[in-house]
């Protein structure tokens, strides 16, 4: 139906519904805003959450229970699941806010052109009425008048008494009033004409060639709103499939939790290598004391003195020294000074610390190595190709690396030598409680291994030097590492991701092994030595090289992240 035949006396009420469709376009554009608001605080605050219960502690010192890490795994996919949430708040400010608001300028204009259009056509019409009805009332009041000079005309006429000029004058006054009577007349009846003629065309013509843009105006808001109701919802439903993929993910790390191994961990973690404390023996200090009683009474004496066989005295000192020195397996352990060969710790733990020392050492030494032989090579380049650079010149490098190589070679040595010694003790205690199991000790008497002194000259070691950190992967000694895993540093924001173009071994320190097609974190950018550092979503970090992956960076980069 179009508005120019249906409509065409409704100028005003169309002028009101355009108006109200303009209104409710940007009644609309409001809606929008603060959904899209509400989306960039959910986002943030869920961004804020996962930020404030990330582990903050390095990687070689977080838990290495799969509880931890599958809360760890959840937060990671919660940090790619607020990135999703403000990639809708993105799409819908660009996509529907943005439209809507530019479409609503743009209306308003258009209108504004149509309704001036619209008046300018009413007022010219106006103005032709105006000419017709002043003609008309001109016409009226000469055809009065002209009335009136022929009534006076024929009263004088008929009058014996009016003189020859009056009858002759009032004759010239009705010819003349009739004259222009006629004259009014024709103007009266071009005036209609061409008014009859405009108002045709002003309501066939104009009114309704300027509703049919009003019309087409309104319609085009109509689909536009449509548009942007799919693009509303279309923003929602892209990021859905990513949306369950981190859903199935944090289903993934819930199914990954293994009570069992947290268990193995723990005994991994704090087994000292102790026996238990064998029993205490009884001590008897009424030996010297006379029986008055019966000899039915009920005596405290041990059996072995009532049979007649006196039980040897324990030595009250030694028993007291020997308690006193394992009294901390069962309260609180006494700190010891750290050592360098770790022998402050108990035998198992310092095994487990020597272990990781030499293998700390180990990549060290091999770091070493490389930068020789790449130094060689380097100067075997130079010595063929001199302008390239002076071969003389590596060679204090390159004797300070091979010093630097025997001086690790020699901790490694070190190590090593306190190793066997731990693990042969732990060897012999284990050949010597078997042989316990078979044939049981004394009661009273108990394994040399079984007790632990504070006593560290019987030990071999070194003054104490600066220890260096556990490495990933290996157990940390300190009990209390969850308890505060939240109180140091933040770790470093999600920038982006890679997916493994090969396969990289990563026997390097600080290198990251990963396998073909592997997608990994992005968490720091290629500084220009080739470099780039990733986050497993195990929650390993280390460095990649840049040429090995195809790394795409979030659009955000203050930590907005789209899930892998």
């Amino acid at each position: 139906m179009s508005w120019g035949t249906e409509l065409w006396d409704q100028f005003d009420n169309l002028d009101k519904h355009t108006q109200w469709g303009i209104d409710f376009l940007e009644r609309y554009a409001k809606f929008v805003k603060e959904r899209l608001e509400i989306e960039q605080n959910y986002a943030k605050q869920l961004r804020n959450l996962v930020k404030k219960y990330c582990p903050k502690r390095s990687k070689d010192e977080e838990p290495r229970f799969t509880s931890c890490l599958s809360f760890y795994g959840i937060l990671n996919e919660l940090n790619d699941y607020a990135g999703q949430r403000e990639v809708v708040a993105e799409e819908i400010g660009h996509k529907v806010y943005g439209t809507v608001m530019k479409y609503s300028q743009d209306l308003k204009t258009e209108r504004k052109h149509h309704l001036q259009e619209g008046r300018k056509a009413q007022q010219y019409l106006d103005h032709c009425w105006k000419q017709m009805d002043n003609s008309k009332k001109k016409f009226e009041r000469e055809c009065k008048e002209a009335e009136k000079s022929q009534i006076t005309y024929e009263r004088l006429d008929n009058d014996i008494n009016a003189t020859k000029s009056e009858v002759e004058k009032a004759k010239a006054q009705y010819y003349l009033r009739t004259h222009m009577a006629d004259e009014s007349k024709n103007e009266y009846a071009a005036q209609l004409q061409n008014f009859n003629a405009e108002q045709w065309k002003h309501f066939n013509n104009s009114i309704p060639h300027i509703f049919k843009n009003l019309q087409d105006m309104d319609q085009r808001r109509t689909v536009k709103l449509g548009e942007t109701y799919r693009n509303f919802a279309e923003a929602e439903r892209r990021v859905i499939p990513i949306i369950s993929k981190c859903l199935e993910g944090m289903v993934s790390a819930a199914k990954a939790v293994d009570e069992r191994r947290d268990s193995g961990i723990v005994v991994e973690s704090f087994k000292s290598g102790f026996d238990p404390p064998g029993d205490f023996p009884f001590e008897d200090f009424s030996q010297n004391l006379s029986r008055t009683g019966s000899d039915g009474a009920i005596s405290n004496t041990p059996k072995g003195e009532r049979d007649g066989a006196p039980a040897p005295r324990p030595d009250p000192k030694h028993a007291m020294s020997k308690t006193k020195n394992k009294l901390w397996l069962f309260g609180k352990k006494p700190k010891a000074p750290s050592l360098e060969d770790f022998s402050h710790l108990p035998p198992e733990q310092r095994r487990k610390r020597l272990q990781q020392k030499i293998d700390e050492l180990n990549s060290k030494l091999q770091i070493e190595m490389d930068q020789r032989d790449a130094l060689n090579k380097m100067k075997d380049v130079y010595e063929k190709t001199p302008p390239m650079g002076d071969p003389n010149s590596l060679q204090p490098k390159i004797s300070e690396t091979i010093c630097n190589m025997e001086k690790l070679r020699s901790e490694i040595h070190k190590y090593e030598a306190w190793l066997s010694e731990v693990e042969g003790k732990q060897a012999s205690r284990d050949r010597r409680h078997s042989a316990d199991n078979h044939h049981p000790t004394p009661q009273g008497r108990e394994s040399p291994e079984g007790s632990y002194t504070e006593d560290t000259s019987q030990e071999h070691h070194t003054p104490h030097q600066h220890s260096s950190p556990p490495q990933p992967g290996q157990p940390s000694t300190d009990p209390h590492d969850f308890d505060d895993e939240f109180d140091d540093d933040d770790p470093l924001p999600v920038i982006g991701h890679c997916k493994a173009l090969y396969s990289f071994d990563g026997q390097n320190e600080g290198t990251l092994v990963m396998a073909e097609d592997e997608v990994l974190y992005i968490i720091e950018e290629d500084k220009g030595d080739g470099w780039t550092r990733a986050r497993k979503q195990s929650g390993e970090e280390g460095y990649v090289p840049t040429t090995y992956v195809e790394i795409t960076m979030e659009k955000n980069c203050k930590g907005a992240v789209t899930y892998i």
